[in-house]
């Protein structure tokens, strides 16, 4: 059931694949008009480096058919002639996500992304061109926009000098906090995302992983200061691990806590495998495998995939909603599964109904399956279906065939491995094309 709605997924999104001159491109979404590339059309976030991660899932299953196999070599060829001229620097749109792709699809061909990356470089970090800030091109920080997606790139990628620039770059942004260490998404924003996406868990992940391969203990104790100062913000009633949205809160009709990837406690959880990657036993008096229990506990228990009011689950897609959640899920369970069976039986069992949900709402046509997310301050709430990997049909295919796969063959099947998770899941179920970490 699972690896055919998978694959019904990805059946529709291939559907949605526009060529031109210039090579393959997605829509952002998919509406009665005439279809626009995505704003950057070869980023991982919405572009067609987001298809990679998927054409490397689909490979764990069957062989690919020609028409993938032609396109995975367009991706190649536009994201590696793209890469040499690129400005912007990012994982989640940038040069960041070009080395995940390529990578993925033919090792050693993201070589050159890596060397554009380095050429960018500058002590500070790197400069982007987000309109984010429309004012200034100055270095942001976080994991999706900013130097800490960077770091966690060269760190899957093998490449040291990137990690000790963009882990230099993280410690001079560092702010003071009344315990431990906070990074805003750039020094002086008005406040701060605590979570991982765009905060100090994302940013003190990426020095825990840099510091351990580099042996740089600078970052490593950095990093510990970072989740010191989590720890200290975060409620814990009840077992849990839940840090709020944002600080000061958002002006925008945002729920204060929300439990995804992006700004929940299922993406902070990732921080703590981190940790004791980086030989980190314990941050404020509590063992890390600890607080990661109790952020999954928090996610298991809130109440979702349910949409139990406007704003609280609207969206099912791997940066905000269901499939992220469970493709951490599965990341857990696997994990878990080394160690403490109870909580591997109640991780994978927190994914299977991450993945119920999704079948459940999952719309089919006649080129496959997708699914429309809700934006409840807009009027009509229903958003267009999107093909892209974190906001869309791809992310969700992907998440669905693992899936499949870990319910057929059990907790130990492989995992396709990215730079913003593959320290989360044991070296034995890893799978790096070209690892050379």
């Amino acid at each position: 059931m699972y690896r055919e709605l998978g694959e019904a997924a990805w059946a529709w999104t291939l559907a949605h694949v526009h060529h031109d001159e210039d090579g393959p491109w997605l829509p952002a979404e998919v509406t009665d008009g005439e279809p626009h590339p995505a704003p950057d059309r070869d980023s991982l976030y919405a572009g067609i480096a987001g298809l990679a991660p998927v054409l490397a899932e689909i490979r764990l299953h069957r062989p690919l058919t020609g028409a993938e196999t032609d396109l995975a070599d367009a991706i190649v060829a536009r994201l590696s002639a793209a890469a040499a001229t690129r400005v912007e620097p990012s994982l989640y749109d940038g040069l960041g996500g070009d080395t995940t792709a390529l990578r993925l699809l033919e090792p050693g061909r993201e070589r050159v992304a890596l060397d554009r990356l380095a050429d960018l470089s500058t002590p500070g970090g790197w400069e982007t061109t987000f309109t984010i800030r429309p004012d200034s091109t100055a270095p942001l920080t976080d994991v999706v926009m900013g130097a800490a997606g960077i770091v966690h790139t060269a760190a899957w990628a093998g490449r040291k000098d990137l990690m000790s620039t963009g882990g230099e770059a993280l410690l001079q942004t560092a702010e003071p906090a009344e315990a431990g260490l906070n990074w805003r998404m750039w020094p002086g924003y008005r406040s701060s995302s605590p979570n991982f996406s765009h905060g100090t868990a994302g940013v003190a992940a990426a020095l825990a992983v840099a510091g351990h391969l580099l042996g740089r203990s600078d970052f490593v104790d950095a990093a510990g200061r970072g989740v010191e100062h989590l720890v200290a913000i975060a409620d814990l009633d009840g077992g849990g691990f839940v840090i709020p949205h944002t600080i000061p809160p958002s002006e925008r009709e945002v729920e204060p806590v929300t439990y995804n990837w992006c700004h929940g406690p299922a993406g902070t959880s990732q921080v703590f495998p981190a940790l004791a990657l980086a030989g980190i036993t314990q941050v404020g008096g509590f063992p890390v495998d600890e607080l990661r229990r109790r952020c999954l506990h928090s996610v298991l228990t809130c109440g979702i995939p349910a949409r139990l009011r406007p704003g609280f689950w609207d969206n099912d897609g791997r940066c905000c909603g269901t499939a992220g959640v469970g493709d951490i899920l599965l990341d857990a369970a696997q994990s878990a599964a080394q160690g403490v069976a109870q909580d591997a039986a109640l991780y994978l069992a927190g994914a299977r109904t991450m993945a119920d949900a999704l079948t459940d709402r999952a719309i089919r046509d006649d080129a496959g399956a997708h699914w429309r997310f809700v934006e409840h301050r807009q009027d009509p709430p229903l958003l267009p279906p999107s093909p892209t990997w974190m906001q869309g049909s791809a992310g969700i295919a992907a998440f669905l065939l693992r899936f499949a796969r870990v319910a057929d063959d059990g907790l130990d099947a492989p995992v396709i491995d990215r730079p913003d998770q593959w320290f989360a899941v044991p070296t034995a179920v890893r799978v790096t094309p070209g690892r050379s970490v």
